[in-house]
């Protein structure tokens, strides 16, 4: 630990924990302090479980190191959503106070209290993928290579509810 933060080397250093919820079955939220990372590599990621598909709560995209989701809905037909990526790079090496916002409708993603990307449509032919397992922290669902965080990740929080932008920006000072 630095400073109380959790240190994560990008090798092999990551948390794993027993199921919290099921991101199909209802609006949550997940926020955190980081400082670091690196193009590619995840802060919080779900595992599959026995039933459904484990995916990428909140990372870095491998392009620019702007904070992503990669929690989307299964795809409807030819409808296939993309994870949500913002234009907001958190890999500074300066704490930012990051989150996810699901509403049931949107994906929301947030950067030192403010949103910083959001659908531009509802998602409403189906809800986020199936996942019943446990979270991994500091690395990504599958513990592959790369998705190792290097940096240091501080109070985690996940809510049952879908947070608003004042309730968020209230957290993040």
């Amino acid at each position: 630990m630095a400073a109380g933060a959790l240190q994560f080397d990008g090798v092999n250093d990551y948390i794993s924990t027993d199921y919290v919820l099921n991101p199909e079955e209802k609006p949550f939220s997940v926020l955190a302090w980081i400082n670091g990372g690196a193009q590619g590599q995840v802060i919080i990621s779900q595992t599959d479980g026995v039933d459904g598909t484990g995916n990428t709560w909140l990372g870095l995209d491998a392009s620019g190191g702007n904070l992503m989701t990669a929690l989307v809905p299964p795809p409807v037909g030819r409808f296939i959503t993309i994870p949500l990526v913002s234009e907001t790079a958190v890999n500074d090496g300066q704490w930012h106070y990051i989150g996810f916002v699901w509403d049931g409708s949107y994906r929301s993603l947030y950067v030192d209290g403010i949103e910083v990307a959001r659908d531009a449509n509802p998602i409403t032919l189906a809800p986020l993928k199936s996942a019943t397992g446990g979270l991994h922290i500091g690395a990504g669902e599958n513990l592959e290579d790369g998705s190792y965080f290097s940096g240091l990740i501080d109070d985690v929080r996940i809510y049952n509810i879908a947070l608003n932008v004042e309730q968020i920006a209230t957290l993040a000072q």
